[in-house]
């Protein structure tokens, strides 16, 4: 029998095979999608061995490559990060269907009841560079969302994506889920991800997940509706009334989302005002943690020991444990700098003064604003009913954090009498 990895399956069969696959799934019980969710999480923890070999040889090849440092902290497997994975696909089981969920609807006809129902998108494509484990993830969030994947990761984790998503599959194939509800395609033919993210008349989502090259190269392309994901380049403004042990703790938190730095804080302002004992001490505690520190002009001016921070680097995240400092003079340029430079997805302040907190929480042009807490990113939270893929800055579509309900739409059902 010929394995279907051996196969280079054209994008479009790919995509009209999910697309058909869909309209199976949307209609399936709650109950059976957390049960092949479950599935999918035995099998991946039952794969833990060929996953990790298959990770050992994705790791070495890109070695020989030359690949960059920060990729292959991305695509190391590890068994804690393989059960991060399973634990998150098992909580996923656990919790309630969103599909066909309802909620009141904004308007009423006359003689008839309307109402809302949410339900799944269709087709989702998510083009992802490194972090294997993130098609396990994804295919939880779909398959319980109701929604076929379709999966395209880079050629330096080939073998760790393949071994995954043959697990999963076998998995739904086991439950009975219907054939392409789940599909990976090759690494080694050119022009796929585009061949891919122009199938509007199949796909409804497509998700690009990695470096801002990679978000903004999909973007690009794409006829077919893009949730932009956003990672690191996340800015802290420290107030005049702001403590020093609120803001060292905040930004050493936001680092530990490894092994992606989705909301790490990368950038802080510093209002003129701060004393340069507590900068020196702030440094110093980075330093001793790892960090490499920048500063702006005026900074480097006053300590020569930082290094400078040239004018791109604002704009663009290190998605490393570098972070630049600038100094600004009021809370509205703080506010304006952000809006201008931030990734804005996640931004923070630290100060005392509740005026200053509200100023900054409505000022901000970002997803999230973060007041004396730390936005470190977490799929799995411990509190709270959700698990996320990742964040998203855009407007557009869905803005924040990407969630199960971000995987669907809303039809609206009216309930008419006969009487017109």
């Amino acid at each position: 029998m010929i394995d279907a990895f051996d196969i280079a399956p054209d994008a479009i069969a790919v995509a009209n095979r999910a697309y058909q696959a869909s309209l199976t799934l949307g209609t399936t019980k709650g109950t059976e999608r957390s049960s092949a969710v479950l599935a999918m999480a035995k099998a991946l923890q039952h794969s833990f061995d060929d996953i990790l070999e298959a990770n050992t040889l994705d790791l070495e090849a890109s070695r020989e490559m030359a690949v960059p440092d920060l990729i292959l902290d991305w695509l190391k497997l590890t068994p804690k990060r393989l059960q991060a994975a399973v634990e998150i696909l098992e909580r996923l089981a656990e919790l309630s269907d969103p599909i066909r969920r309802v909620r009141n609807a904004d308007y009423q006809l006359p003689d008839s009841q309307t109402y809302c129902q949410l339900m799944p998108l269709g087709v989702i494509a998510l083009i992802y560079e490194a972090f294997p484990e993130l098609a396990a993830i994804a295919a939880g969030l779909c398959i319980k969302t109701g929604n076929s994947l379709i999966l395209k990761g880079g050629s330096e984790a080939s073998n760790s994506n393949a071994a995954i998503v043959k697990a999963l599959q076998l998995a739904l194939e086991e439950i009975g889920l219907p054939h392409g509800c789940l599909d990976l395609l090759p690494v080694d033919r050119g022009g796929i991800v585009r061949d891919l993210v122009t199938q509007d008349q199949y796909l409804n989502l497509v998700i690009p997940y990695g470096r801002p090259s990679l978000v903004q190269q999909v973007a690009k392309v794409a006829t077919a509706p893009v949730l932009r994901s956003a990672m690191g380049n996340c800015y802290l403004y420290w107030s005049a009334s702001g403590t020093l042990d609120m803001a060292r703790t905040i930004i050493l938190d936001s680092h530990q989302s490894e092994p992606d730095p989705v909301n790490a804080i990368e950038k802080v302002l510093i209002h003129r005002a701060s004393k340069p004992s507590y900068l020196v001490s702030l440094w110093h505690n980075l330093q001793e943690k790892g960090f490499n520190i920048k500063g702006d002009a005026e900074l480097v001016a006053a300590f020569p020991e930082l290094q400078l921070a040239v004018e791109s680097d604002w704009a663009n995240p290190y998605l490393d444990r570098t972070v630049a400092f600038k100094v600004v003079d009021h809370l509205e340029e703080a506010i304006a700098w952000i809006n201008r430079h931030s990734s804005g997805h996640a931004d923070c302040i630290v100060t005392e003064s509740y005026q200053e907190s509200r100023h900054f929480a409505l000022g901000v042009n970002s997803a999230s604003t973060y007041i004396n807490a730390s936005p470190r990113f977490s799929r799995n939270p411990a509190q709270g009913d959700a698990v996320f893929l990742g964040m998203s800055n855009q407007k557009g579509q869905r803005r924040g954090f990407i969630s199960l309900e971000t995987l669907t739409t809303v039809k609206h059902i009216v309930q008419g009498n006969g009487k017109f």
